[in-house]
């Protein structure tokens, strides 16, 4: 537990941000985010949120580490190979980040016991790769009234958007996902990977600490290939099966 000198010593550079003081940074301290997929995206996104001082992670996500993720998922190292990758991005951030409470679960989204571990956070961030999955943590974190940010990449394309109370959600925006997604087939540079799950951490810190303007009710998409970014309106579909449209 880092002391209130300790504190302001690690955090300078961001506690003399305009609207970010100790109030912010307190409540960041406090707060429990839940990342659901631990690659390029959540990787990213669990680095800078351990880097801003959260106070707990709880990452979930299957399976082994394997060659192909190395090309992007930077909590990673060689040697590690056949290793669950949940696992090995709880030691990493431990070594990094040692004041930050870190939980690591092996499991898939429909995971009986993931609803609660969501009921429980303060925040979700879904950077899981295809739309059933992303679907079932809407409806986990609409249900529990928890506020979650979800952050994809394809290529060099990428899109976050965050949800809050009375906001669209991610049924109410892609309400028939996309029929031509290849779950495991989208081609993914590191770069782009990286971005996606830095906004979304970006977002998150702000949604958490109360610090800044959240882009809830937008939709935020960008192409690295040409660095165009957009920020597009969204709208709460009044039949949603997710989260009922209008409050």
């Amino acid at each position: 537990m880092l002391t209130t000198t300790s504190l302001t010593e690690r955090f300078d550079r961001q506690l003399s941000i305009p609207g970010f003081g100790l109030d912010q940074q307190h409540r960041l301290g406090a707060a429990t985010a839940l990342i659901a997929g631990i690659g390029g995206v959540g990787g990213a996104t669990a680095t800078y949120l351990a880097a801003a001082g959260i106070g707990r992670l709880i990452l979930v996500h299957p399976g082994m580490l394997e060659e192909p993720d190395l090309n992007r998922q930077t909590l990673m190292v060689p040697t590690w190979l056949g290793a669950p990758r949940v696992d090995c991005a709880a030691r990493t951030l431990g070594i990094h980040y040692p004041d930050v409470e870190v939980e690591a679960y092996p499991w898939d989204v429909d995971d009986p016991r993931l609803p609660g571990l969501v009921a429980d956070c303060d925040i979700v961030v879904d950077a899981r790769h295809n739309f059933p999955e992303r679907y079932l943590l809407n409806r986990m974190c609409a249900l529990a009234g928890v506020p979650r940010v979800v952050a994809a990449m394809n290529a060099t394309e990428g899109y976050v958007l965050t949800i809050e109370a009375g906001s669209p959600c991610l049924r109410c925006v892609f309400p028939e996902g996309d029929p031509a997604w290849q779950p495991l087939g989208f081609p993914v540079l590191g770069a782009v990977a990286g971005t996606a799950g830095c906004l979304a951490a970006m977002e998150a810190v702000k949604v958490v600490a109360r610090f800044g303007e959240s882009t809830a009710s937008r939709l935020t998409h960008f192409d690295l290939w040409d660095m165009d970014f957009r920020t597009l309106p969204t709208r709460l579909d009044p039949h949603c099966p997710d989260c009922g449209g209008p409050q």
